[in-house]
């Protein structure tokens, strides 16, 4: 836990790292409604830990993106963008082209707004963001 007023801290790993909790000591929380798959510690994809919680996991590829809270206006949602945004434009992930975002369109979702604050531009198939 932080103390209040102080920023969130978020931090990008892979699914599979021992850093990540979730799967190994910690259960998965259930997946959104209508997300249409779950979270795994699979190889290839990633978390976002905020302050320790799972807020974040993106399937291998980027493709499809859960979030756990479901607010977009979340500080910890925001924090978590961002540090995405952080790992790709560091040349971490690539290019990163997110087309659903908790089973819903990218362009349409309330978390894609957050996504377009955190530095992702929308194309015609989802929200980009480039190393």
């Amino acid at each position: 836990r932080r103390d209040p007023g102080t920023a969130p801290q978020a931090l990008v790993v892979a699914a599979a790292d021992p850093a990540n909790a979730y799967g190994a000591a910690l259960p998965w929380p259930e997946s959104p409604d209508g997300a249409g798959h779950k979270p795994g510690r699979k190889a290839g994809a990633l978390v976002v830990l905020v302050d320790g919680e799972l807020t974040l996991y993106m399937e291998r590829g980027g493709k499809s993106l859960l979030a756990w809270p479901s607010d977009p206006e979340s500080p910890a949602l925001l924090a978590a963008a961002e540090a995405l945004a952080a790992a790709a434009r560091a040349g971490t992930l690539g290019t990163v082209t997110v087309e659903r975002t908790n089973g819903v369109s990218a362009l349409t979702s309330p978390l894609g707004r957050t996504l377009e604050a955190a530095g992702f531009l929308a194309t015609p198939k989802g929200l980009r963001l480039r190393a």
